[in-house]
């Protein structure tokens, strides 16, 4: 009896993670395009967890994504157009216009050398979507 209880609860434990996984996915690639039309730019670099999270978000619409890797090969530093750019951690996002900046982003909000925009940090997609205007697929 023990027994076909375990197995029970097992069994719809993979069930639940099975069909948990097996949801439609989206295609952001229009949105990605979007933002890349519309002058948004992700600093990052390749070991971090939050870029690669950020990243992962999109799917394969990632390769749309107007993208600047920060990290040397080896990890040793910064690449010279992300010090021109004074980045100072990753993700940082660029944007042409603040103006439809949320709320919640103001205090991660800063200015680029020649003044241009950035917010700090991962950003939800429907907040780069409010951002810059781009519409997430239904």
């Amino acid at each position: 009896m023990k027994k076909s209880l375990f197995f029970g609860i097992i069994l719809i434990i993979i069930a639940t993670l099975v069909l948990a996984g097996c949801g439609e996915k989206k295609d952001y690639t229009e949105f990605a395009q979007c933002l890349t039309d519309e002058g948004a730019v992700m600093y990052g670099a390749f070991w971090c967890p939050h870029c690669i999270d950020q990243k992962e978000s999109f799917g394969d619409a990632w390769e749309e994504v107007n993208y600047i890797e920060c990290s040397l090969p080896d990890r040793s530093g910064q690449t010279q157009v992300c010090k021109d750019a004074d980045i100072q951690g990753y993700p940082a996002w660029q944007f042409v216009d603040d103006t439809l900046i949320p709320a919640e982003l103001a205090n991660r909000k800063s200015s680029g050398p020649n003044w241009e925009i950035r917010i700090a940090g991962e950003i939800t997609l429907k907040q780069l979507g409010t951002i810059t205007g781009c519409q997430l697929p239904e």
